[in-house]
């Protein structure tokens, strides 16, 4: 029988919303992997909306679910109808939207408070022992959550590869152990059934930030 996937996004757009390359290297993966993925998103308002030409704000009020579907082609369903008793195991693809709309690390960092829906999936997938994958910036949501958790966003040294390494930082000051990785590369914690990869928070060619998503699909689906 095929795995059951919830894909959480958080909007539509790196900047504002799940990073659209991420979202749609997870869903290509899961098909490829014979899987079968479930679409979620919180009906909430975004934080804000962003011109993604200028890269800023504009007046504009979006709702999340409603800009999430743009990437699920319709296919989607409000996350406070999630069941995880019928789910397999959870993806979070990353993007400026976990940081502003399913959380408040944007603005706060390592102070942030979580979505309340959001926690709730979380911990629900944690406590029924169902892996959780996380890219890009979306460890940050388990590092809050589950401390002491094992969980990677790459480099925690600063350069024009990794321009947001500190988050590393941010994510060990809440007693995360953070490994070091390279964007095609995975981190697995055995512990609390956690994979977690960079994507873009390395500035790196796009095929090698699929193949480091596919590769935490991949993990996330032997570990369900």
């Amino acid at each position: 029988m095929a795995k059951r996937v919830a894909v959480v996004l958080a909007g539509c757009g790196v900047f504002d919303g799940s990073e659209i390359h991420e979202a749609s290297a997870v869903l290509v993966q899961l098909s490829r992997e014979g899987a079968q993925a479930e679409i979620y998103a919180p009906n909430i308002p975004q934080m804000h909306v962003v011109d993604h030409v200028k890269g800023q704000p504009t007046p504009e009020q979006r709702n999340v679910l409603v800009e999430s579907a743009r990437i699920a082609r319709g296919n989607i369903k409000d996350l406070a109808t999630l069941d995880v008793k019928g789910l397999d195991a959870l993806i979070i693809p990353g993007g400026f939207g976990v940081a502003k709309n399913l959380s408040t690390w944007a603005s706060q960092g390592k102070n942030c408070s979580v979505c309340k829906e959001v926690e709730g999936v979380l911990r629900a997938f944690h406590a029924a022992h169902k892996p959780i994958g996380l890219c890009c910036i979306s460890p940050v949501l388990a590092a809050k959550i589950f401390p002491g958790c094992e969980v990677t966003v790459g480099h925690d040294t600063e350069c024009e590869q990794w321009p947001y390494a500190k988050t590393a930082e941010a994510l060990q000051e809440l007693g995360c152990r953070h490994v070091n990785s390279q964007v095609s590369q995975v981190h697995v914690d055995q512990q609390n059934l956690l994979v977690t990869t960079s994507a873009f928070m390395c500035n790196a060619p796009i095929h090698q930030v699929h193949d480091g998503v596919g590769r935490m699909v991949q993990e996330v689906l032997r570990l369900a």
